[in-house]
């Protein structure tokens, strides 16, 4: 179920969880609001990254570009402007169910510097890992999104060293863990299961004190 989180709500989660005042605005003038401004695109981006998330998997017809390459392919396609990634996850000719995956293509840029897709074939699907606005994030993902907040932000408004490793732990568990355990793995469970628990375990403040 989708949270209907805003980016200011998932920041001011992150600055409770850290003893901090909340904001009103990433521009409200506050030494929070500047961080959480500078900070958030960053951490979200890197965040919806770092795994395959179901919720921002999308199938797409691709549209050929007037324009052709300047290189042994003969077509251009032009990549969506909400794709996360830069390669798509799998290119087929056909939107059919089970239809095979072509590997005759490879990326390129258009003369605008955008990002297009290079090949002979003349219609082109994709599944692709696209951005996904803050109200249409599950619950388990804006909580990880939390405390991967919580960790950037720790030594800024703490100014404690501790704090800012206490938070990765949380997000991401230890090194030995290559940085995949923590919440993270649980989020991951979650959303590879296609379902969301009743209860999600939050980490206290007064746990860090």
């Amino acid at each position: 179920m989708a949270s209907g989180d805003t980016e200011v709500k998932i920041c001011n989660k992150a600055l409770l969880l850290l003893g901090a005042e909340s904001i009103t605005s990433f521009t409200d003038g506050s030494t929070a609001g500047n961080a959480c401004g500078l900070i958030y695109p960053d951490v979200k981006a890197t965040t919806l990254g770092m795994y395959a998330w179901s919720f921002t998997i999308a199938k797409k017809e691709l549209n050929r570009d007037v324009e052709t390459p300047n290189s042994e392919w003969t077509y251009q396609f032009t990549m969506p402007n909400d794709m996360l990634t830069g390669v798509p996850r799998a290119v087929r000719a056909s939107s059919t169910a089970g239809s095979p995956l072509i590997t005759t293509w490879e990326m390129g840029t258009t003369l605008g510097g955008y990002s297009a897709l290079l090949t002979n074939q003349t219609t082109i699907f994709i599944d692709y890992q696209r951005s996904v606005e803050e109200g249409n994030m599950p619950s388990y993902f804006t909580q990880l999104l939390t405390y991967q907040l919580a960790w950037h932000l720790a030594e800024v408004m703490t100014d404690q060293t501790a704090k800012s490793e206490y938070w990765r732990g949380v997000a991401l568990g230890v090194a030995i863990q290559g940085y995949r355990g923590g919440f993270f793995r649980q989020a991951v469970n979650i959303d590879s299961a296609g379902q969301t628990p009743s209860v999600i375990q939050d980490y206290l403040l007064t746990d860090v004190r």
